[in-house]
């Protein structure tokens, strides 16, 4: 764990918030569109997210434990409310003008504590899980396990709360293929793309947070 002033600690946190709030707003919208590829459901969504997850990998390798779950609980309300604000206003993809700010839409509202309980247990998980292998010599293994393991918890807490018995038809109907397509495609995506990359990123995060 690298030693930081109290500047850069301050700088080093509101980086890494942020980035977890606009990664969790973003995807919170994105898993409202689905669409097809190769005759599968999925959605948007399943692309951005595991960003979360390489964030959440590299706090826990730089900062602990302790950090990475202050991280966690400092991003949680700001992007739970910032989620419904722009849930509302671009409902399915359009705008819904800013008089829709003004009625309560349960809908939006379901996704949102959805997102909320899935990213906090999914993320206390993750850092459980890295904390616990990031000690074994072999760099990779816990990134790699705590992207499985996450991922998984992550996607059925979401979709279960967030689309059982909705009020959107499509997504009642079919969450359960979405929720197994996403979980593929997180895995794609962290185990194709981020693992690899794993070390520069660490090396490069490193490197900014000390300047």
């Amino acid at each position: 764990m690298l030693m930081f002033t109290s500047a850069q600690m301050r700088r080093a946190l509101f980086i890494l918030v942020s980035f977890h709030i606009t990664i969790i707003c973003a995807s919170n919208y994105l898993v409202q569109l689905p669409f097809q590829m190769f005759g599968f459901h999925t959605t948007w969504g399943a692309f951005s997210f595991p960003f979360v997850y390489l964030a959440t990998d590299l706090t826990v390798r730089i900062f602990g434990q302790y950090q990475a779950r202050k991280i966690i609980f400092i991003s949680m309300m700001p992007a739970l409310i910032i989620t419904y604000l722009i849930g509302v206003l671009f409902q399915q993809g359009q705008f819904q003008t800013y008089s829709s700010l003004l009625k309560l839409n349960s809908f939006v509202l379901r996704i949102a504590f959805a997102s909320f309980a899935a990213y906090l247990i999914g993320q206390l998980m993750d850092i459980y899980v890295f904390a616990k292998l990031r000690q074994l010599k072999t760099w990779w293994f816990a990134p790699t396990a705590s992207s499985i393991i996450g991922n998984c918890v992550d996607t059925l807490v979401f979709f279960s709360i967030a689309f059982y018995a909705s009020a959107d038809l499509f997504m009642s109907q079919n969450w359960p293929e979405i929720a197994s397509i996403d979980y593929v495609f997180k895995l794609i995506v962290s185990l194709g793309l981020f693992i690899p990359a794993y070390g520069l990123l660490l090396t490069y995060i490193q490197k900014k947070l000390l300047e």
